[in-house]
């Protein structure tokens, strides 16, 4: 399944850092040489300053206890800088361990740095040294302190830019630090910044979200509420416009997104559209699952591709992720996918069928007989499915479904809230423009 490996488009778009447990993961599933994998390591690596997580791939990689003399030189080089940056940042460091000195910072920057050149004697280069120091911090690997001091930086920093360089370090140091609320809240705050801020062209606005989009999957598949969020992001019309335009690879994850979250169902329609639309430049068996059961009604073909769904669920460094049980391990995204996906199929099979005979049915829901009846008994006991089991002829007897005026009425203003919403932020922000002119 290494065919639907999306690691070659997803990983220009995340930091170096970001991109170690995704080949861990990939070596673990064995979808690739464990040798190659080995050397993707230390080729990011050596851009990197983690110089002893280098030398133990080159060790384990050519069976040797030996390394290369650029990787000894390239440590003591590290060492060294590390020292420096270290006793340039110190001042601004013990200030900021100093509880009572810091209970004297305010809200407002300005004051802050004036207290601080008065007081403490420390200036611009101090608080410069202290961004460079967690910099070079996240850079060898010590993601907790690179995140304290990147927060802590953000407070005193004055340069917009610096600050939003240093948001992306904190919101990467999060993500490998595995703190999803703290990192939901960076993303969220990064998200802000990234549609508001006047980019240099908006091509540049553009590349800002499709970066945000690819980190947010490390957080939105760990998160507890993830999966309703990643719609909530995904879906809005400029992100999705980015998608569509510069990174269609992404259309796999919010459409799973949508088959495990019932819940969003009002905005599906709209997005089958976008997949239907977007087949000639992006499609997996995710895609093409949902192409047959909304748009072609290709019950056979949507049966295959949902085998086919497991693989990549499987292989997928984001929607494979595996919980331990016992002596067991578990893929929960994967069970709840075929679940929803066998729901999907069922529930537009039977728009078009009254009376349904239960052994097709087991085999369009790629289940046997036995399992087919019990799911479907499932279905009705929990109130999902309007319908009754004949056991004498072996079908299924839908019941008819009048649609309720009040119910079509609801539906169809529901949305009207939201594209107002739309309307008016297009409106205001022409108007800007305008005014900017």
């Amino acid at each position: 399944m290494a065919t639907y490996d999306l690691t070659p488009r997803i990983a220009p778009n995340l930091d170096r850092h970001l991109v170690f447990p995704i080949l861990e993961f990939l070596q673990e599933r064995r979808l690739h040489e464990d040798g190659q994998i080995l050397k993707e390591k230390i080729e990011l690596l050596n851009k990197t300053n983690m110089v002893d997580y280098a030398m133990d791939i080159h060790k384990s990689l050519y069976h040797t206890e030996d390394v290369p003399q650029d990787m000894i030189d390239r440590r003591v080089e590290v060492v060294a800088r590390l020292k420096a940056l270290e006793e340039a940042a110190a001042p601004l460091v013990a200030f900021l361990q100093n509880p009572n000195a810091v209970q004297e910072l305010k809200a407002d920057k300005q004051y802050n740095l004036q207290m601080l050149i008065e007081r403490y004697q420390i200036g611009t280069e101090q608080i410069e040294a202290l961004y460079q120091y967690a910099k070079f911090q996240f850079e060898c690997g010590n993601y907790s302190g690179a995140a304290d001091y990147l927060y802590q930086y953000r407070a005193l920093c004055t340069n917009s830019e610096r600050s939003l360089s240093a948001l992306w370090g904190k919101l990467a140091a999060e993500i490998l630090m595995q703190n999803w609320d703290i990192a939901l809240e960076e993303l969220n705050r990064l998200k802000e910044i990234i549609d508001s801020k006047n980019f240099a062209s908006p091509m540049n606005q553009v590349q800002n979200r499709i970066w945000l989009m690819h980190w947010s999957l490390f957080i939105f598949f760990n998160h507890d509420n993830g999966r309703t969020q990643i719609i909530d992001l995904f879906n809005q019309d400029k992100y999705l416009n980015a998608i569509q335009t510069s990174a269609p690879h992404l259309l796999r994850y919010l459409a799973t997104a949508f088959i495990v979250n019932k819940r969003r169902r009002p905005q599906f329609k709209d997005f089958i559209k976008v997949v239907q639309q977007e087949q000639h430049s992006y499609k997996d068996p995710i895609t093409e699952f949902l192409a047959c059961v909304y748009v072609n009604y290709d019950f056979d073909g949507a049966q295959k591709k949902m085998r086919e769904c497991e693989e990549v669920i499987l292989n997928d460094p984001f929607l494979g992720k595996r919980v331990e049980e016992g002596n067991f391990s578990t893929v929960p995204l994967r069970d709840e996918f075929l679940e929803n996906a066998r729901l999907f199929i069922f529930e537009t099979y039977c728009r078009i069928h009254q009376r349904i005979d239960m052994g097709v049915l087991a085999e369009k829901l790629n289940l046997n007989y036995e399992e087919a009846e019990r799911w479907i008994v499932n279905l009705i006991r929990g109130s999902k499915l309007d319908a009754k089991i004949n056991s004498e002829s072996g079908t299924v007897v839908m019941e008819p479904n009048h649609p309720n005026v009040y119910e079509q009425l609801i539906d169809h203003t529901k949305a009207l809230s939201g594209r107002t919403y739309k309307l008016v932020s297009q409106l205001l922000e022409h108007a800007q423009a305008q005014t900017a002119r």
